[in-house]
């Protein structure tokens, strides 16, 4: 019972002592002006202006459409696609050179294209968000396809099973799991791009109140969201860590 204990506020010791500090430096010596470095305290009302006026909730909302929107049409696209390609050699050596061109391309840097494409607004964040997790999605996909255990496909094709049902009933219970991971690596990339996206071409999300605020010198408000973003993510990695403990192993 001690040990469940500790190993539950270990993690919490280095946090407590990092605000102890921060709050040391900042609002107990004011050794830094507050729009330079804010403290903890300027942080707090902050973070209750932002929750009372609405804006922390509806730019967070925000952030997590844009979020779920390039996941999940990302994942309509890679998931069937990495199977396939893990499946037929052949194709996955043509789409080969095309990928492997395409996947070290910073996010990003698709970014004045998004919005020559598609304008201001949600669109742009979504497929910037989509070009960030589709590859990695992808490639997971495609790894967990060729890992899939060759003596349960051969027994099925033994028993008659097409390439349907092979690919339906043995490999894509097998790549579950390194899709999951695809989707764990995927978040992380989402959150990025996300934040990245609506600092330019966006006029709403997390990230456009981080930058509204830098411009505004109201830094209270960009650690705001700063953590806001973090805890997403904090959320998102538990989430998917959980779930690959159930599935893995």
């Amino acid at each position: 019972m001690l040990d469940n204990y500790k190993n539950k506020f270990i993690p919490l010791i280095l946090p407590v002592v990092l605000i102890f500090f921060w709050y040391i430096i900042t609002n107990a010596l004011a050794l830094f002006s507050s729009y330079i470095l804010p403290g903890p305290l300027d942080v707090v009302n902050s973070a209750l202006v932002v929750i009372e006026n609405g804006k922390l909730l509806t730019n967070t909302i925000d952030t997590l459409y844009k979020v779920f929107a390039g996941l999940i049409l990302a994942s309509i696209v890679a998931i069937p696609l990495g199977i396939v390609l893990g499946w037929y050699k052949t194709l996955e050596d043509i789409c080969t050179f095309v990928i492997s061109i395409l996947r070290p391309i910073p996010p990003v840097a698709w970014i004045p294209f998004s919005i020559l494409w598609f304008g201001i607004g949600t669109f742009p964040a979504v497929f910037i968000i989509f070009m960030g997790c589709v590859f990695p999605i992808l490639v997971y996909t495609i790894d967990g396809v060729k890992r899939t255990d060759k003596v349960l496909v051969e027994s099925a094709q033994t028993l008659g099973a097409n390439d349907w049902n092979i690919l339906r009933r043995v490999v894509l219970p097998s790549t579950i799991p390194y899709i999951v991971s695809g989707l764990k690596v995927g978040i992380g990339i989402a959150l990025m791009c996300t934040i990245s996206a609506e600092m330019i071409g966006s006029s709403s999300g997390l990230g456009y109140m981080i930058l509204t605020a830098t411009n505004l010198f109201d830094t209270g408000t960009t650690v705001v969201g700063m953590v806001v973003i973090g805890l997403i993510g904090l959320v998102f990695d538990f989430v998917f860590s959980r779930a690959q403990d159930k599935i893995f192993w």
